[in-house]
């Protein structure tokens, strides 16, 4: 059996009986802001380079060969810490490896050919890697909405900071009408694209588009807001993994955020959760006609990931052309998932 595409691309809203706003959201990048939370600080010394910049109208792919370009660098020795929407106003770090060049002499290089803001260049130890980040803030204008929204907007807000967000995926995580996911099922049964990149690319929209059905049965079961014995849980302060032996036990800790489910990224090597929470994640494997022998030929580990999000600074007030949403995401979330619960739309651009 496969899997309904309208599963993953259009999940359950946790807030379906709120009226929607509607709206456009980046209808221009200024109204699409979103900043990256390092991990970590430059400690002010090493050989790769770091520089913080602000940039509109690139992806972050097209933006590191821009760089690696302009300074003599082969791909691999630029690095990001995760992708950014091209129609976006973005600020974001880059890495380069260049152990001769002054930290001036680089921004000034920058400033002078690329239409980008330089805010600083500092030097660190170690290439900036996809994952190296806390999180990323968001200012988001919603366009031309109803009438009524803002009044509309504040059920929404008090329901999301009390009871938490689905972490679903994005819709743009699976490319236009799902074909990513698509493509990345038909890589897992053996008849994808021969190029590694590729199919690694395409297969994990696929693991992504798991993991959305498995969360919007969770949503449906009335899971959602529960911590189950068997669950495998994280820890929000170290991100430390465990299972759930008790779930009365662990109840006031789930209920303070301390704590928090998870969700599967199907793999060979990924932790299974245990009780009903594992009968849930086998049964959607299941359903999807995926073996473990597929995942191991496939060479996907697998992990888990955070399935329920707190909203502790969300907020919406109004703007000129419409509302003004602020609010932080840990990293790996999406704002477009946050989004289309105030607008009962699908809509994409992360």
């Amino acid at each position: 059996m496969g899997v309904d595409p309208t599963q993953f691309l259009s999940p359950p809203f946790i807030t379906p009986d709120l009226p929607g706003i509607g709206g456009e959201i980046k209808v221009r990048p200024v109204h699409f802001v979103v900043e990256e939370i390092p991990l970590y600080d430059p400690a002010g010394d090493g050989e790769h380079v770091y520089v913080r910049l602000v940039r509109e109208g690139w992806t972050t792919r097209a933006l590191e060969r821009r760089l690696a370009e302009l300074f003599d660098l082969r791909d691999v020795d630029v690095g990001s810490a995760g992708l950014k929407d091209k129609h976006a106003r973005a600020t974001q770090t880059f890495s380069l490896l260049l152990r001769d060049l002054d930290e001036e002499t680089v921004a000034q290089r920058i400033r002078d050919v690329l239409p980008v803001e330089v805010l600083w260049v500092r030097r660190h130890r170690n290439k900036l890697r996809v994952g190296h980040l806390l999180g990323n803030r968001f200012r988001v204008v919603v366009v031309d909405p109803a009438p009524q929204a803002l009044a509309r907007t504040l059920p929404v807000v008090q329901f999301l900071r009390a009871h938490g967000l689905p972490n679903y995926y994005g819709g743009q995580r699976f490319g236009v009408r799902g074909d990513n996911a698509r493509k990345g099922r038909e890589a897992l049964f053996g008849r994808g694209p021969r190029k590694r990149w590729l199919r690694r690319f395409l297969l994990s929209a696929y693991q992504s588009a798991l993991f959305n059905v498995w969360l919007a049965e969770r949503v449906e079961r009335g899971w959602f807001e529960r911590l189950l014995t068997g669950d495998v849980a994280k820890k929000t302060d170290t991100g430390g993994l465990f299972d759930v032996v008790d779930a009365a036990v662990e109840l006031p800790r789930f209920q303070r955020g301390e704590i928090t489910y998870t969700g599967p990224i199907y793999g060979s090597r990924m932790r299974w959760a245990g009780g009903e929470p594992g009968q849930l994640e086998r049964r959607v494997m299941e359903d999807a006609g995926v073996t473990s022998e597929m995942l191991h030929r496939a060479r996907l580990d697998g992990s888990r990931r955070v399935a329920r999000l707190l909203l502790d600074d969300l907020s919406v007030e109004p703007h000129a052309e419409g509302l003004l949403f602020t609010f932080t995401l840990p990293k790996g979330a999406y704002a477009t998932t946050l989004l289309r619960e105030f607008m009962k739309l699908d809509v994409s651009g992360e």
